[in-house]
């Protein structure tokens, strides 16, 4: 059996379509991404869906679903995450997608998100010798942050602190160079709400930091492309020191500079310096020195579920 998978984000719709192989290992036959940014408007105190960015949202759906059907996926599931689930008119939304596309979306509450999140990093062969660990998935509208122990997740807790939401929070123009007064506005916020939630920080000593999402991806994208090699070959272990080397690069370029650096989607290149600090200010809380890369999160969680 095959399922499809598509993953309603504020700043990406992703498609992942999967079967089990031997041993019961879940085995990617197909993904994708669409950089479909629907999360505008996330960081004002009412967000809301607007015509065009639903719209962009439906089209992507549809061609997803028609992608997965015709590489053969027995059943189709979609999901959405904070940009819908935030949105003052979501129940609108998804009876507009489901009309064009036959389509029921599943909103994922931040509880369901995280422990998803969690359920398909445990599905990747690469931490299987971890038991004891913390994961960390920065979105467009929320990170996610877990907690295990001895493989399952011992505490989690979704915050609103995606890269879309801080951005148009705290960085009033996007098209200039990455300022020192965004950077601490978003730094300071950062460590606010994380040591407000209850979480676990800063982590353990001797407990291994496993970091999933979008901006992670493209940092790997962006190193990968510096060595002129594929992004399977760049190093999942990404360190704090790189991060903070890459803000320094990018976030003093403006907007058209940053979607000229290779491996960085231009997509992502408004969003993209804040996501770093982001992550920065989350090093900085809990003690974490690198990040190790896991591509394998809410897609494959849903994936395991389903198969």
């Amino acid at each position: 059996m095959r399922v499809a998978i598509i993953d309603v984000g504020s700043n990406s719709i992703k498609l992942l379509v999967a079967s089990r192989g031997p041993g019961g290992l879940l085995v990617e036959e197909a993904s994708r991404v669409l950089e479909v940014r629907i999360g505008g408007g996330i960081g004002s105190l009412r967000p809301r869906l607007d015509g065009g960015a639903a719209e962009r949202a439906v089209a992507a759906i549809a061609s997803l679903a028609a992608e997965a059907r015709g590489l053969g996926a027995d059943r189709v599931v979609a999901v959405a995450t904070s940009a819908v689930r935030d949105a003052s008119n979501s129940r609108e939304f998804l009876e507009r997608a489901k009309a064009a596309t036959g389509l029921g979306i599943r909103i994922l509450t931040g509880p369901e998100e995280a422990g998803l999140i969690g359920r398909g990093l445990t599905t990747d062969p690469a931490l299987a010798g971890l038991r004891d660990f913390h994961v960390y998935d920065l979105g467009g509208g929320s990170l996610e942050c877990l907690s295990f122990r001895n493989r399952g997740v011992d505490r989690a807790a979704s915050l609103p602190l995606g890269c879309v939401r801080l951005t148009e929070m705290f960085v009033a123009e996007p098209s200039l160079p990455f300022g020192e007064a965004s950077a601490r506005a978003i730094a300071r916020h950062v460590r606010d709400t994380l040591l407000g939630s209850g979480f676990e920080l800063p982590v353990p000593p001797g407990l291994e930091v496993v970091g999933t999402g979008g901006t992670l991806s493209t940092v790997r994208s962006i190193d990968a492309a510096g060595r002129g090699v594929a992004f399977d070959q760049s190093s999942p272990t990404i360190g704090v020191a790189r991060l903070r080397e890459l803000l320094a690069s990018v976030g003093a370029m403006d907007l058209a500079g940053r979607r000229r650096v290779p491996g960085l989607p231009p997509e992502r290149a408004d969003v993209f310096p804040a996501a770093l600090a982001i992550l920065l200010a989350l090093a900085d809380v809990g003690a974490i020195r690198a990040f190790r890369h896991s591509p394998r999160n809410l897609r494959w969680g849903i994936a395991d579920e389903s198969l």
